[in-house]
């Protein structure tokens, strides 16, 4: 009982960082972890967890999601292409490799994501050198299809590794793009679950308990990430993750 309740309140965490500045993951992923999942289980139970959470942030961006131009909804398909590919090399990684493994994706996630203002200023300013829209479109598609390689694979990545490309997005409306990432969170997430739902890695009912406090966790973060910076978030998430890759490679190596 103690440990379900200790998931519900991890799972409204994660909901809430991952509408907010993203990265939530990585607070999530060492919890699962210390209730005695295999690192491969935690990974893949993390799918299920999550997507209630981001399809209650998408609920909550709806207005949004209206004004979503057309040709951004055509980058689902580069997504789920490579969601298929990540996904297919998860169910074929052994418990054992993945251990060996999982301190480096840790650490691949919160580098990703603490460059990723950096990344965005001198990719965008590069692209925009360009004066064409559709060579920076086809540059963010194929950008996208590889992170979501790494997010179909790696779940704590799902809401890091796609902020890079979608940060070459140039929207005036902040939370249009907020509303495109949740988009393809669900994308990334529904896609996966169908890859490695047959290869029984998934542990569903500490995902399930997760999910429900995800839910809440999503839909008020979403509108709180509406009125608030995510600058402190991402600090935290960032020390976090730094943490957790550390004591990962102690535990794995």
């Amino acid at each position: 009982m103690l440990t379900d309740t200790i998931l519900f309140c991890m799972g409204i965490v994660v909901g809430a960082m991952n509408a907010i500045a993203g990265g939530g993951g990585l607070i999530g992923f060492p919890v699962l972890l210390s209730v005695g999942l295999r690192a491969l289980t935690a990974d893949a139970t993390s799918y299920i967890a999550v997507l209630p959470g981001q399809i209650a942030s998408a609920f909550s961006y709806r207005r949004y999601i209206a004004k979503v131009p057309k040709m951004y909804w055509l980058l689902l398909i580069p997504c789920a292409g490579g969601t298929i590919i990540g996904s297919q090399l998860l169910r074929t990684t052994s418990f054992s490799d993945f251990d060996k493994l999982v301190p480096f994706l840790v650490l691949l996630s919160v580098v990703i994501f603490a460059l990723q203002p950096l990344l965005h200023f001198n990719l965008l300013k590069h692209l925009r050198a360009s004066h064409k829209s559709t060579t920076v479109f086809f540059f963010i598609a194929f950008t996208m299809f590889l992170a979501t390689i790494y997010s179909g694979y790696f779940s704590v990545g799902l809401g890091l590794a796609i902020l890079v490309p979608l940060g070459m997005i140039t929207l005036h409306e902040v939370h249009t793009l907020n509303a495109i990432k949740a988009l393809v969170a669900i994308t990334v997430i529904v896609v996966a679950l169908a890859g490695i739902f047959s290869a029984h890695i998934i542990n569903w009912h500490y995902g399930l308990i997760v999910a429900g406090g995800n839910v809440i966790g999503g839909y008020f973060g979403a509108r709180f990430a509406q009125k608030v910076s995510s600058h402190y978030p991402r600090i935290v998430v960032t020390i976090i993750g730094v943490l957790t890759a550390a004591y990962l490679a102690w535990r794995y190596h």
